[in-house]
């Protein structure tokens, strides 16, 4: 995810929508995941 949150910027800048669209989806599995995992070790 850091690294993930660390590229957009760059892609919106480059306005490459491919790119974010495809960084955000990316990035809202990533956050299900991790949203999912911590609820079981709670």
């Amino acid at each position: 995810m850091r690294t993930a949150r660390s590229i957009f910027p760059l892609v919106e800048k480059a306005n490459d929508e491919p790119t974010a669209d495809l960084l955000t989806q990316r990035m809202q599995v990533h956050e299900k995941t991790a949203w999912m995992l911590r609820s079981l070790l709670a």
